[in-house]
This record gives C-alpha cells, sequence and structure tokens, in this order.
C-alpha cells in the first residue's frame, strides 16, 4: 500500500503545521498572519487547533493535510520537513 492509500492522522501533542510555515493571510488574532517558527495563537495548550473546522481558519491550513513523508515518526521530523519546505517556497 502507498502513502496516498494510507490515511495519515494528526499526531496528539505535535502542532508542527501550526508552528513551522508562515502564514500570509490573517488568523482570529494575528491579522496580518504569522512568521514561519512561530507558534499560531489559535495553537491550544494541548497542541490542537482552536479553530479546527471552522470559517474563520485560513484557507492554508484548511489545505495543508498530514501525510507520511511531512509528519515522519516525530514532531521534530515534522518541524524540519516544514522549515524545509518553508525555506525552498520563500520568495
Amino acid at each position: 500500500m502507498t502513502t496516498a492509500e494510507t490515511a495519515v492522522q494528526c499526531r496528539p501533542g505535535c502542532g508542527a503545521c501550526c508552528t513551522a510555515p508562515s502564514i500570509t493571510s490573517p488568523i482570529p488574532g494575528m491579522p496580518d498572519g504569522k512568521p514561519a517558527g512561530v507558534r499560531c495563537i489559535q495553537l491550544a495548550d494541548d497542541m490542537r487547533c482552536k479553530i479546527f473546522g471552522q470559517p474563520e481558519r485560513p484557507a492554508f491550513c484548511a489545505g495543508l493535510q498530514p501525510a507520511a513523508d511531512m509528519c515522519g515518526g516525530s514532531r521534530e521530523h515534522a518541524m524540519v520537513w516544514l522549515a524545509e519546505l518553508e525555506r525552498a517556497t520563500a520568495p
């Protein structure tokens, strides 16, 4: 079975996707978005998104889905992978 055929669930206690990438669109509480490496204000203490599934959640966030190559086996792997993606796609 390939990665595309296997659903990957969000890892509890991770929050890498809410920290590592920059987000250029407004986020409730962060009207100018957030820079890479900065924890999103909507990331709760349990490392879950406070606005998950709500219309004010940025489209970028909704489009970033867990994947085996991105998430790897640890939060640290995900942070490095996303930081590298951020650098590779920077203007």
